[in-house]
């Protein structure tokens, strides 16, 4: 055994007369000296293992500053040397913290025996993990996972524009298929109007005022029918943009190059894409058939009655009121359909927000949850190294037992104790020396001090 090493407690070096010295000290050892020498064994590979503990905990922590560091890079936008400068310090200031903070913790958590001491410093280790996690480890989680945070969010952006603007054109065709309820009231209108020319209706033939009235109603359903036909071309048209910059933007998020002129690029594209989507809303003619069957109804030009007798007016006029009747029902159906198409899911406001990655590796942890697990460990991680000290503390003490002192003597420091007390001996003439008592002399390789 290294002599600079080894350990001698002094219950265990006073004198012994029935054994001398070279004797073994491992015959029938009783539960105290199992014990004991379990408890030095555990000492000892405390003390080899904590030759390098310092050093990784160093290692650890100067891990974590540099992806703290590459972190705070990305909440900067200024690349000067100030910044640098800034994110650099703040990084160093978490290295340093951390180190600290688990050297208090590996030093003294162990070694306190009161519950109530090791409940405090257990709570002191739980409230400075969170700081820790505060100050560090979600900018290592931004450093690991913040580009591909930051395209999983335009990713996201992609599908809820994709939903938006296919809402938008679904409303918008809905409304267009409005065009076949006003085609069929317009035929209808066509339809009695040639009645009227032939007498059906008034009973008098003729062009006269209630054709007038009937050709007036199919005429303006003609014209809001035309208008609907042409909103077709420009909803398809725009619907077609859209999905091209659609189709650009998912490229933006996936292609390489770096993130932040991709950035750019997917941000220009989506404004593009928001104000296609408003346009598509605006061609919805929904809102045009609903105003025009209130038309329809409220506005009617009647014509002067030209009967030549007043029978024939007042034929006339019974069949006139008739029409405005069935005018006010074809408008409150065009009326009722319109707001069935108007009462359709309005598309959701599509506006994309830029992310930083530390923002992104937020906003989206649940995707990222590996990454966020390796950025937490290397700044928790010498938690698990308290612990374990803890549990091999607890084992020596129990080894040696409540009553057994902690005091420990090298063969350095028994050398130097034994040339004291001979030197003591000497000058006091306090007695005889140790072979004048009966006790065998110390071994060669103990007195080279004496």
């Amino acid at each position: 055994m290294d002599a600079s090493a080894a350990e001698i407690h002094p219950a265990q070096t006073g004198p012994v007369p029935a054994r001398p010295y070279g004797a073994d000290a491992s015959v029938n050892p009783g539960p105290d000296r199992a014990g004991d020498r379990y408890a030095r064994e555990l000492e000892r590979h405390l003390d080899w293992l904590d030759s390098f503990t310092s050093t990784a905990l160093g290692v650890l922590s100067a891990a974590s500053g540099i992806y703290t560091y590459l972190g705070v890079r990305t909440l900067l936008d200024d690349p000067g040397l100030w910044t640098t400068f800034a994110a650099l310090a703040y990084a160093i200031a978490v290295s340093v913290g951390i180190f600290v903070f688990w050297s208090y913790l590996l030093r003294l958590l162990p070694a306190v025996r009161s519950a109530a001491s090791r409940v405090g410093l257990m709570l002191t280790m739980a409230l400075g993990s969170v700081a820790i996690i505060a100050m560090s480890s979600w900018l290592n989680a931004a450093a690991l996972a913040g580009g591909a945070a930051v395209e999983t969010h335009m990713a996201t952006t992609v599908q809820h524009y994709q939903t938006s603007l296919e809402r938008a054109h679904a409303n918008a065709v809905a409304g267009q298929s409005l065009s076949r309820d006003v085609a069929r009231v317009r035929q209808s209108f066509q339809d009695l109007s040639e009645q009227e020319a032939g007498g059906t209706l008034s009973g008098f033939s003729g062009r006269g005022a209630v054709f007038r009235v009937l050709t007036q109603k199919s005429a303006e359903l003609q014209a809001l029918e035309e208008q609907l036909v042409l909103t077709l071309a420009p909803v398809e048209q725009t619907f077609a943009q859209g999905n091209t910059i659609l189709s650009r933007m998912r490229g933006t998020s996936v292609a390489p190059g770096p993130l932040s002129d991709r950035t750019v690029s997917f941000s220009e594209d989506a404004v593009e894409l928001a104000g296609l989507i408003t346009q598509l809303r605006q061609l919805n003619p929904a809102p045009l058939v609903g105003r025009a069957a209130q038309d329809l109804a409220d506005a009617v030009v009647l014509p002067e009655l030209d009967g030549s007798t007043a029978a024939t007016r007042a034929g006339q006029s019974s069949t006139i009121e008739s029409v405005l009747s069935l005018v006010a029902q074809r408008a409150q159906t065009l009326t009722t359909a319109a707001a069935e198409v108007m009462a359709l899911p309005e598309p959701d406001d599509a506006l994309y927000k830029p992310m930083s990655a530390a923002d992104a590796v937020i906003a989206y942890a649940g995707n990222f949850i590996p990454a966020w697990a390796g950025a937490i460990s290397i700044d928790l991680l010498p938690a698990v190294l308290v612990f374990i000290i803890m549990v091999v503390q607890a084992a020596i003490r129990s080894g040696r037992g409540e009553g057994h002192s902690d005091d420990r003597m090298t063969v350095g420091e028994l050398r130097a104790a034994l040339a004291a007390s001979e030197i003591l001996r000497q000058h006091e003439g306090a007695g005889p020396s140790r072979t004048d008592r009966g006790y065998p002399p110390p071994p060669d390789d103990l007195r080279g001090g004496v």
